[in-house]
């Protein structure tokens, strides 16, 4: 079952042709959520080949400009495509006014409602849940109010081994009681222990989204052992002091969280336009973390099972 995030921008403040300011989606179980909505995120899920009609949560991690100036068009498009059903924004509430301001000079409204959910960044907080998936905000270290967000997987049913299943002759009607630990007590009253019937669950999946932070270690605890982290990294080593005065990370500060916080792995973005190259930030994100890629526009990470 799919579990993949797309990155549609990756570059900071000044977006380029080759590096767009910060979107990403994330599929999980078809479910399609988009994490921050900078400049030209339509263009981009056009681009990848992702149905924006398909989103209905919106996630966005702060109020500077390169990551929510494209809601405002994306609302619109929304609403040229005759959606009806309702989008879903997590975000800051000063945003929340900004939208409303943006629909009220549109002639005949968006067709759809817009249920909107203010984040406290308080500390880490439930702010959404379905059968399949858990989301929390967690506050980071920015000149504004910020958070990240860490998408979970509830924990699964085991899978049934099948050839017993079949040699028992257990009716269709038990099975999910089965997947659920239930033992079985065939039709002369011998119980089959479920631990015969089945085998572990895989794993639940993982990610988590650092987005503009100074290096903070106090985020370490939300983050542990997840598969997949994104934390920005605006700046190299050289940058490390521009970094601190702007409430940003370098990649080997970006790396040291990874690392302390036992990550499978880490992709770092948001980077400054003056790198003209990236290899430098990859190289040294590596010498902390050795299991770090780049976040480029375009590319894809799948979280497999198992």
């Amino acid at each position: 079952m799919v579990f993949s995030l797309t990155i549609l921008g990756c570059s900071s403040a000044m977006p380029s042709p080759g590096r767009f300011s910060t979107a990403q989606v994330l599929n999980v179980l078809e479910r399609f959520f988009l994490i921050d909505c900078g400049e030209g995120t339509q263009i981009q899920l056009k681009r990848f080949h992702i149905k924006f009609t398909r989103i209905n949560h919106v996630f966005i991690s702060h109020l500077h400009g390169d990551h929510f100036l494209g809601i405002f068009g994306f609302i619109s498009s929304l609403s040229l495509n005759n959606r009806k059903l309702p989008l879903h924004i997590y975000g800051p509430f000063r945003l929340k006014e900004l939208i409303d301001m943006f629909i009220s000079t549109m002639e005949k409204g968006i067709g759809f409602d817009i249920i909107f959910h203010p984040l406290h960044y308080q500390g880490n907080e439930l702010i959404f849940e379905d059968d399949k998936l858990t989301v929390e905000s967690f506050p980071l270290r920015h000149r504004v109010p910020t958070c990240g967000f860490i998408f979970r997987e509830k924990p699964k049913l085991r899978h049934l081994r099948s050839l017993i299943i079949k040699e028992l002759n257990i009716p269709i009607r038990l099975l999910q009681s089965i997947k659920e630990g239930e033992d079985f007590y065939d039709e002369d009253g011998k119980m089959h222990p479920n631990h015969t019937l089945t085998k572990e669950a895989s794993p639940a999946r993982s990610y988590a989204f650092v987005s503009d932070t100074a290096k903070n270690p106090g985020i370490v605890p939300f983050i542990k052992g997840v598969d997949l982290l994104y934390h920005e990294a605006t700046f190299s080593d050289e940058g490390k002091k521009r970094a601190k005065e702007t409430g940003h990370s370098t990649a080997r500060q970006a790396a040291e969280i990874a690392n302390r916080a036992g990550v499978k792995k880490l992709i770092i973005g948001h980077f400054s336009h003056r790198y003209k190259s990236l290899e430098t930030l990859l190289n040294e994100a590596r010498e902390e973390f050795p299991n770090t890629e780049l976040a480029i526009d375009g590319i894809v990470f799948d979280i497999k099972e198992g």
